[in-house]
């Protein structure tokens, strides 16, 4: 009698999904509504998953585009570290004499992890051109050194060569653009630390020519900032033999902290030394709080979308009563019973995800040319630059986030089918045969 309960029925298989359960759960999914099956339900089931997953991918590969895109603005077009003195010169603070300055240079140059030092002089001026006016960033700097920048010497667009910056001055397109600006155009600046006369403290107002416009395509670099030779701004500040700020560029901007440390010990208390992850870290930091808490939130829709999966299993089990009925005095048994709706609920989810990640991975490379086309039918911009300092919506795809999204989404889709299928499993064939 034992051995009877204990035979294993020639339609059960060992495997975790025998070729049987996959056919009859593919039929159940393609069988129209007439002959008991929810291929409605199953379509708007399959583009809820789809659209939630694309969804997700998009949002995901825009948050991590802006804080790559931001991180490569920062390391590439500003100092990985930033040297200030707590000395006193000449009754004003963080100003280096200019031998003091070339004495750190050569000490710093030959740490093995220094990329480039240079001296920096720094100053907010108004420039005027044609009656239109502008508050601009200098920052005075010799060539050699302005070459040695990433972003400005080899920027997304320019005009002009970096070579004749001696000869004028570099700007940024969205100066140039603001002022109606172009190479060989003279442009006025106006310092209000200027001459010391009887009268008080004039402004100090010069012209100087434009050799160089760069484009690093971040709004605050390209529309306020200005460099000017060393020299010249030190003249126009009053600052002779004096410099600002010593600047680092590192080999390895992102393990910027070990080189600070280092400095710090090397230079002692009487100098401050910052990295671009003191000055920009929190803003960074706070970008990945937000990716986080929007793949939390879309985790949910695709979490709404799987649960349309429940409600057509539930209407399959109803509609495939006399079918359970048969199969089980067939001698199927219950766990093949559960696999089969398993089976139903999860490929809905599997092929929704697999679609939605071809759409969203699509969808996003295409994205910046889907925002020109967008902005040439409107005649205006709808990404503002002001608000979001960059030129255009930043997109990064990784593999990660696509392995992540779709691991989530097929594990959300596999969970939701259980409860239900179990209920397919647990009806009692003689309770679903009798009124047929």
């Amino acid at each position: 009698m034992a051995s009877d309960n204990t035979r294993t029925s020639p339609l059960k298989r060992s495997v975790p999904f025998s070729q049987l359960e996959f056919l009859i759960a593919w039929r159940y999914l393609r069988a129209k509504r007439r002959e008991g099956g929810v291929s409605t339900i199953a379509w708007y089931s399959f583009l809820g998953v789809m659209l939630g997953v694309a969804t997700l991918i998009v949002v995901q590969a825009v948050m991590v585009g802006f804080k790559e895109e931001f991180t490569d603005r920062i390391v590439g077009a500003n100092p990985h570290i930033i040297i200030q003195t707590n000395k006193i010169l000449k009754g004003v603070n963080f100003s280096f004499d200019i031998e003091e300055s070339k004495l750190i240079e050569t000490m710093l140059i030959d740490e093995r992890r220094v990329k480039h030092v240079y001296p920096v002089v720094t100053g907010q001026v108004m420039a005027a051109k044609n009656k239109k006016y502008s508050g601009l960033q200098v920052i005075g700097i010799r060539k050699d050194d302005l070459v040695n920048i990433d972003l400005i010497s080899n920027p997304e667009k320019k005009i002009g060569k970096i070579e004749d910056f001696g000869r004028g001055i570099a700007i940024g397109r969205g100066v140039a653009k603001d002022l109606n600006l172009s190479i060989g155009d003279n442009l006025r600046l106006i310092s209000p630390d200027g001459l010391s006369t009887l009268f008080g403290m004039t402004p100090r107002v010069s012209d100087f020519e434009i050799s160089y416009i760069f484009s690093v395509g971040r709004y605050d670099i390209d529309k306020f900032r200005l460099y000017m030779p060393l020299k010249e701004a030190q003249k126009f500040f009053n600052k002779q033999n004096e410099v600002d700020r010593i600047n680092v560029l590192v080999t390895e901007p992102h393990s910027v902290r070990q080189v600070q440390t280092k400095l710090q010990k090397d230079l002692g208390l009487d100098y401050n030394i910052w990295t671009w992850k003191d000055i920009s870290g929190a803003f960074l930091a706070a970008l990945d709080v937000e990716r986080r808490v929007m793949f939390i939130i879309l985790s949910l829709v695709v979490l709404i979308a799987a649960l349309n999966i429940v409600s057509g299993l539930v209407m399959l089990v109803k509609n495939k009563g006399k079918d359970i009925g048969i199969l089980r005095t067939m001698g199927l048994h219950e766990n093949s019973i559960m696999r089969i709706f398993i089976l139903c609920g999860s490929l809905i989810g599997i092929f929704g995800t697999i679609f939605g990640v071809v759409l969203g991975v699509s969808f996003a490379y295409y994205l910046p040319e889907l925002q020109f086309l967008i902005e040439e039918i409107l005649g205006r911009e709808v990404w503002n630059p002001e608000l979001r300092f960059l030129t255009e919506v930043p997109v990064r795809v990784r593999f990660s986030d696509i392995c992540y999204v779709s691991v989530v989404a097929c594990v959300l889709s596999i969970i939701v089918t259980v409860i239900p299928a179990r209920n397919a499993a647990r009806l009692d064939p003689v309770e679903a045969l009798r009124h047929e």
